[in-house]
């Protein structure tokens, strides 16, 4: 299926709308995290303790938290779980996760935690009936050791994504798609500090999906601009890129729009569990297309430029090696 039929689109052309676009919302999450609201961690990763609470009806958050201030609880954060029927008698079971700061996370807090909670809510929440259904510790010691392996396992998926490319292609296509990909992870993580929203484990998750995902992308465009190069040797990088990129529009497109329509419709209406997950997706999906088309791809004739002005560049870029 084709969806736009001999585009002849300079995207090259527009390669300073595009780089003022990456530097504006890269800059905007470097700088709150830098010095607005820092990195969001989770409890998965900076320790704390998590009580999950049933409430017999829908639960007003507002109130909970007026209940927690007024029992001198601070800094706890309440986040919907589900809503589930119950076994007995149809009522709703509206599940809240409180998530207590780390100071919490230790052996003797378990019992400490759950007690404080169930105390500020008997005594300054009277919308409903409640239960403490589930406690959970993370150490603090946990929470780095899953930061460094969460650190690392980003590291790996991209340098080993850089060795396949510089193997496939060359090492430029696989510098080109590292960066595309960085800038990806970066601005992602800059939108998770922009609306304070946590980062926990299924969000690195999310991360790494995308970092495959925008690499497919990616190297979709860099196999239709060796296959031209190939072919049109006398033809300029820059000329060969911007129909390479055209070419490949409608795939690009329909692919990404439909998992775009999917991750979006999870984040719509996939409930509070799912909500950093399928984040991540959206602005992910959104940023790795767009990173495909106006970062990978203008970089490779970026670097033809800066070859020429030093007098080592030849006409045209390498076609790469061609394996298979």
């Amino acid at each position: 299926m084709e969806l736009f039929r001999q585009p002849n689109i300079d995207w090259l052309g527009r390669k300073w709308y595009f780089l003022g676009f990456s530097l504006i919302f890269s800059v905007a999450g470097v700088l709150s995290l830098l010095f607005w609201h820092g990195l969001p961690l989770g409890v998965d990763f900076k320790g704390g303790t998590h009580i999950t609470v049933a409430f017999s009806s829908t639960p007003n958050e507002d109130h909970i938290r007026a209940a927690f201030d007024a029992a001198g609880i601070r800094d706890a954060r309440i986040q919907r779980i589900s809503d589930a029927g119950t076994a007995g008698g149809g009522q709703l079971s509206n599940q809240e996760v409180i998530a207590l700061p780390e100071s919490t996370a230790t052996d003797a807090a378990h019992d400490a935690g759950r007690a404080a909670v169930e105390s500020a809510l008997r005594a300054n929440y009277h919308d409903s009936g409640f239960e403490v259904v589930q406690v959970d510790i993370v150490g603090p010691t946990a929470g780095k050791q899953l930061q460094t392996q969460a650190g690392w396992a980003t590291l790996y998926s991209l340098l080993g994504m850089l060795v396949y490319l510089w193997f496939r292609f060359e090492l430029i296509y696989g510098v080109a798609a590292v960066v595309a990909v960085f800038h990806d992870t970066l601005i992602t993580i800059g939108a998770f500090s922009l609306t304070n929203q946590e980062i926990t484990l299924t969000v690195i998750a999310a991360i790494l999906t995308l970092i495959g995902y925008s690499m497919n992308d990616t190297v979709v465009v860099f196999d239709r601009i060796r296959e031209n190069l190939a072919m049109s040797r006398k033809e300029s990088l820059r000329d060969v890129v911007n129909r390479s990129i055209n070419q490949t529009l409608s795939r690009t497109v329909l692919s990404s729009g439909l998992t775009f329509l999917t991750v979006l419709s999870l984040f719509l209406f996939g409930g509070e569990v799912l909500h950093g997950f399928s984040f991540a997706l959206v602005v992910g999906i959104l940023i790795g297309t767009y990173s495909s088309i106006a970062v990978a791809a203008p970089m490779l004739v970026a670097w033809q430029d800066y070859r020429a002005k030093k007098g080592t560049a030849s006409a045209t870029l390498p076609a790469g090696k061609v394996r298979v």
